[in-house]
């Protein structure tokens, strides 16, 4: 949902409209909605129940002693992961996000690329790996 659809969704379920920017505001940090405690306990069921949490959760942060490569495995499907890796040179910061549930490229750097390609992803879940990215605001290239 892009943020008025999320506001209309709140507001529908009696919420104030300042629900909706607290949630948005956090998901789009990558927080999970039972992080977000500033929801009552009956919102955040409500709202988990009907998987309202967009963005990949991140399973595993490797961070690279050598050159500050870091690698994120996120969580696409209850069966399925994939990874983004972002990648700081200088001013530059480069993410590079899977497109595929497993590769053909079989990068040996690269987790999605140890998989068996098993399905593209959706629009979604690609655009998700950036939004979710803690150094979001830091990036100035995105490759695939």
């Amino acid at each position: 949902m892009n943020k008025e659809e999320l506001t209309a969704y709140i507001v529908s379920l009696g919420e104030p409209k300042f629900r909706a920017k607290q949630v948005f505001e956090r998901l789009h940090r990558g927080e999970r909605i039972d992080e977000i405690t500033n929801l009552s306990k009956a919102l955040r069921a409500r709202l988990s129940e009907e998987t309202l949490d967009a963005l990949p959760y991140v399973e595993e942060k490797l961070v690279s002693k050598i050159d500050g490569t870091v690698k994120y495995l996120y969580r696409v499907d209850n069966n399925h992961f994939v990874e983004a890796v972002y990648i700081p040179d200088g001013d530059r910061a480069t993410l590079c996000v899977s497109s595929q549930v497993g590769c053909k490229m079989n990068c040996l750097f690269c987790m999605t690329g140890k998989q068996k390609y098993t399905a593209n992803l959706t629009t979604n879940e690609i655009v998700n790996q950036i939004l979710a990215l803690p150094e979001f605001e830091k990036l100035t290239n995105i490759v695939f």
